[in-house]
């Protein structure tokens, strides 16, 4: 059964990272008393993901953050060293990269997807959700192969 909105996020682990290296951070602690926009994408470098996904939440971000949004952060099933990478290849300041290695988040919030038939194990789905002091208020989960609901733009619609 996957996360509703009025849950709490999961306090899992993730991972981001700084010129220290790898940091760990606690989802429940990293989310509480902000306005999160949060993304995820089935892996960096994919092609929708770095195409369409980051690209337009960095687009979006100002409009974003004038509509409310404290932080924009995008997950994925990688390592923070790949995250970071992806973030400083086609992404921006304006979005925290958390990695979520082991798929614990995406399994938490039990919003996984079978990539194995692409050599890719366990992944997370392409979703958005926005979080508000921990608890999730919007979520939107993509059809297999879609990208429309996940999108900046349908969450900026929404708030």
């Amino acid at each position: 059964m996957s996360i509703s909105v009025g849950d709490t996020i999961p306090d899992v682990t993730l991972v981001k990272a700084s010129p220290e290296g790898p940091q760990q951070v606690q989802a429940r602690d990293y989310f509480a008393g902000k306005k999160v926009a949060l993304f995820s994408v089935p892996g960096a470098f994919t092609p929708t993901c770095s195409a369409k996904h980051l690209p337009g939440f960095v687009d979006k971000a100002e409009e974003l953050k004038a509509k409310g949004i404290d932080e924009i952060v995008g997950t994925a099933v990688n390592d923070a060293f790949v995250m970071q990478a992806w973030n400083e290849n086609a992404g921006s300041s304006d979005i925290t990269m958390l990695a979520d290695g082991n798929a614990e988040f995406a399994k938490a919030v039990g919003l996984t997807m079978d990539g194995s038939g692409y050599g890719m194990g366990t992944r997370g789905q392409r979703f958005s959700m926005l979080v508000e002091d921990g608890k999730v208020t919007q979520l939107n989960v993509e059809d297999p192969g879609d990208y429309k609901v996940s999108s900046a733009e349908h969450m900026l619609g929404q708030l």
